[in-house]
């Protein structure tokens, strides 16, 4: 039997006003889906509209981690901003695919990439990181 683990870390970077980047660490699911939607909505709520969801640290989404990225991608348009994904896991691509949310939700294979849809100049990135958990 596999352990069961409810954490779920953000770890975000603001590399200019309105915009910041998550990186999520953790098993996405039930047990941690109000993590993700509760403190990604934070940032989004505290003036930064524009968000970009690192997801290389992602092992696990099921239905329910997907129904908090499409919630957090209508709160970040809801905002006036965007939600973009980056450095998706295979599996959770496959999940996005299959369900049709790679066409709603912008996923993009970097960080950097996202990034740049979002803004016209390349970011540059300050001391200003915070850990959520």
């Amino acid at each position: 039997m596999t352990d069961v683990t409810d954490t779920l870390q953000l770890t975000v970077q603001h590399p200019r006003p309105g915009l910041a980047i998550a990186t999520v660490a953790g098993e996405l699911d039930m047990h941690t889906e109000d993590t993700l939607r509760r403190d990604a909505s934070m940032i989004i709520e505290q003036g930064c509209p524009h968000l970009v969801l690192d997801l290389s640290q992602v092992g696990f989404c099921d239905s329910a981690g997907l129904s908090a990225l499409i919630g957090l991608w209508h709160a970040a348009q809801a905002a006036g901003g965007a939600l973009g994904l980056a450095n998706v896991p295979g599996r959770l691509m496959r999940m996005l695919t299959l369900t049709g949310v790679d066409t709603i939700l912008p996923v993009h294979a970097t960080t950097a990439e996202a990034l740049a849809t979002m803004t016209d100049s390349p970011p540059t990135f300050d001391n200003a990181s915070a850990n959520l958990s």
